[in-house]
């Protein structure tokens, strides 16, 4: 069996049951072993249990995994200070779990990008932390805009740090989505695709390189839109930045994991980010994940892509 040196797209949930006694909406239901979030169970049980994950690490010879919390749990609906009295209840506990189990499991932070002040104060709170990086979520909230100005500190800390930044979908907000597990099947890739133009428009990337940008999903859409993307800028559209970074130079600046579901969107996710910024990713424990690498197809496809197997270098936790 190959090994495969980091996942860095799998999800856990913290569990302090004392800590959960004063947060209001959540609770953890023990009879079941799952937690109620605004009035709505998450029942998936893995997601409470490390033991699990790195029960199927080894067994897939995953080496290190980087855990961050799924969309049902970042209840962008919070005002402010709930969303930091929140986030600071999951970042401590991500910190707790990846601290017990220091060799195989690293935490990605959660930023309630919502609010933008917050997101920054908590960037800069967890400043001596030793986590992998941080996870924001893509869409779920009309206040999010990734161009927005008034990230600009939050992308300016972060790139001093020279940090690991994922990105994940949040809700998909489109009622047309409703039917046939629409807004994870057809929103989730779409709000990646739209946080990754909102970057790629403001010019993001290239005025602050050392962040390491991740798209989860292969990123979403974006790679079918950059080729579009770079035709509106060739044509000068209306609105359209003339001074940025040309999209598809711009793309391979990006890292995306490698949960495409098929080799052909795998090669085009290759094509456009490089071979070298397409990660593994499983999405542990969700079945729209890769449960078994050694058996997918497209993971088949993304180890023939000569994508090197180790990156340590990718994901140096900061300090």
């Amino acid at each position: 069996m190959q090994t495969i040196a980091l996942d860095v797209h799998a999800h856990l949930v913290p569990v302090d049951t004392q800590a959960l006694q004063g947060l209001e909406g959540v609770a953890w239901r023990l009879a079941d072993g799952v937690m109620v979030v605004d009035g709505q169970p998450l029942k998936v049980p893995d997601l409470y249990r490390p033991e699990r994950l790195l029960e199927w690490m080894a067994a897939n010879g995953v080496q290190r995994a980087l855990v961050s919390v799924p969309p049902p749990f970042y209840r962008q609906h919070l005002g402010a200070l709930q969303a930091a009295t929140w986030a600071r209840y999951l970042n401590d506990g991500l910190l707790a779990l990846a601290a017990r189990h220091a060799a195989q499991l690293g935490a990605l932070l959660h930023l309630p990008m919502e609010h933008a002040a917050i997101a920054l104060e908590l960037a800069g709170g967890y400043a001596q932390a030793p986590c992998a990086g941080f996870a924001l979520a893509a869409g779920g909230a009309d206040a999010i805009d990734y161009g927005d100005p008034a990230h600009r500190p939050l992308w300016e800390l972060l790139d001093q740090r020279g940090a690991f930044v994922f990105l994940h979908p949040g809700h998909c907000g489109d009622g047309r989505l409703a039917r046939c597990y629409l807004e994870n099947l057809l929103g989730n890739p779409y709000e990646t695709a739209v946080a990754a133009t909102q970057l790629v428009m403001a010019d993001i990337p290239r005025q602050y390189p050392r962040i390491r940008f991740c798209l989860a999903h292969a990123g979403g859409l974006f790679p079918a839109a950059c080729g579009r993307l770079q035709r509106g800028l060739d044509s000068g559209r209306p609105g359209v930045p003339a001074q940025i970074e040309p999209p598809l130079q711009a793309a391979k600046r990006f890292y995306a994991d490698c949960i495409a579901h098929q080799p052909a969107g795998l090669r085009l996710a290759t094509e456009v980010f490089g071979a070298s910024h397409v990660l593994f990713g499983s999405d542990w424990p969700f079945p729209m994940g890769i449960p078994s690498p050694g058996t997918d197809d497209t993971v088949r496809a993304w180890r023939g892509a000569a994508i090197p197997q180790d990156h340590a270098a990718t994901t140096t936790e900061t300090n």
